[in-house]
């Protein structure tokens, strides 16, 4: 079976139930107040999610885009029965709502402000990846968190996909031998594209606030909904987006926390378009044990390769294949021996597992206890594209102190883990 028809069949074999009109559940103690902050197409699957687990008040929206919170509170209306207000500064909507829980969906460089003042609120986060646009944001968001003793969930929900949960046990388990390296990829079809000019905002969104601590730079009408990640003033590309799923499952697997050194390449040899993040990137990084590498492109989709995203672990009793849409696979260097598969389990409508971690974060507020992606797991992961991109910026290698959160003996990388804001945005205190 070819590679695209096997991913559709599993896939259409793995609805779960998402798909299916979400139903009110009953029997709750405990209803927590939640608001929502980027109410787009991500946000609004988060929200579901907490809608359906039966343990949320929706009480408010917050957008500066009027046309997405719009068609987010019709539906947490249909939903819910909840009717929750709506905002367009998320300062005003925690002054004045306090909301217990609060789900910070927005591009990435306002998630570390919104994040962190939603801590000092009182509220514990879902906060989606990566946590930040600069390293020192996330040594903030880590920081807050634990001064307010708020739980931060991070939604690198690959941590609570049944196949991504076995396939971590099959591999400590040692079944594929001693592991010397990883190689972690995303490959998805593409070519040139062409330009689109920049134009002017919509009246419906207020692209002041959107850019926020970011440049203010012209709108596009590609940037905004969802294009923002190929623009690398409010992004980090492919490896800041999809790449921290696949960074955190080989921080995950293996005991050490952070890798010592790492060098990355990229380039835009394809793309013609108007964004600015590199269509090829190769990184490498260096761990004490092990050496893991990421590769992306954006083009040249093809069947020659068996699949086009995941993480090869190459041990000694063979080569392990964590998939997302093809579960994973275990192949045994004894030729002799069968090939170990296993199917994923993936929820509808956009074939992720959010519900499970969503279940995940609940408990922890109710047991105070540290979630599964708790927001020091994320900035770990996120920390890892973080220093592939500011390697590639800088055209050298980095040593990285992980613990102390540094560039080893160079002063020049250093100044890289911030960045300055705009306007009256001040960068968080690290």
């Amino acid at each position: 079976m070819q590679r695209r028809t096997f991913i559709q069949t599993t896939a259409a074999a793995t609805v779960g139930f998402a798909a299916a009109p979400l139903i009110k559940v009953l029997g709750k103690d405990k209803k927590y107040t939640t608001a929502l902050i980027g109410s787009g197409w991500w946000g609004g699957n988060i929200l579901r999610c907490a809608i359906q687990a039966g343990e949320s008040k929706v009480v408010a929206l917050c957008d500066v885009d009027e046309n997405q919170i719009k068609a987010t509170l019709e539906e947490v209306k249909k939903l819910s029965g909840d009717t929750p207000k709506i905002y367009r500064d998320y300062r005003e909507l925690l002054a004045k709502e306090k909301p217990e829980i609060v789900i910070v969906a927005t591009p990435d460089h306002w998630h570390p402000l919104i994040a962190i003042a939603a801590m000092k609120a009182g509220a514990h986060v879902y906060v989606e990846k990566p946590i930040c646009h600069t390293i020192n944001e996330g040594k903030a968001m880590v920081k807050a968190a634990r001064d307010t003793q708020r739980i931060v969930q991070v939604g690198t929900h690959r941590r609570a996909s049944p196949h991504n949960i076995s396939g971590m046990q099959f591999l400590k388990s040692g079944k594929a031998g001693k592991i010397g390296s990883v190689r972690a990829f995303v490959h998805y079809p593409g070519g040139p594209g062409k330009k689109t000019p920049d134009a002017e905002a919509p009246s419906t969104l207020d692209w002041n606030m959107w850019c926020g601590p970011a440049p203010l730079r012209a709108y596009n009408p590609t940037m905004h909904p969802k294009g923002f990640r190929s623009y690398l003033d409010y992004a980090n590309g492919q490896l800041g987006d999809w790449g921290i799923h696949w960074m955190d499952q080989i921080l995950w697997w293996t005991e050490e926390k952070h890798p010592k050194k790492v060098y990355s390449t990229a380039n835009r040899f394809i793309r013609e378009d108007s964004t600015d993040a590199p269509d090829t990137q190769n990184v490498l990084f260096e761990f004490e044990t092990f050496t893991a590498s990421w590769e992306h492109r954006l083009y040249a989709g093809n069947e020659a390769e068996k699949t086009n995203i995941g993480c090869y672990f190459y041990g000694t009793e063979g080569t392990f294949h964590m998939g997302w849409l093809d579960g994973w696979t275990f192949y045994p260097s004894d030729t002799k021996k069968q090939i170990i598969h296993e199917a994923p389990k993936l929820d509808e409508p956009d074939q992720q597992n959010i519900a499970a971690l969503w279940a995940d974060f609940l408990t922890s507020i109710k047991t105070n206890k540290l979630s599964m992606c708790d927001i020091e797991v994320g900035q770990r992961s996120t920390n890892m594209s973080l220093l592939g991109m500011l390697s590639w910026k800088l055209g050298r290698s980095v040593e990285w102190d992980g613990e102390k959160g540094l560039i080893k003996n160079d002063a020049e990388a250093n100044k890289l883990l911030s960045r300055a804001y705009r306007g009256e945005w001040v960068y968080p205190t690290v």
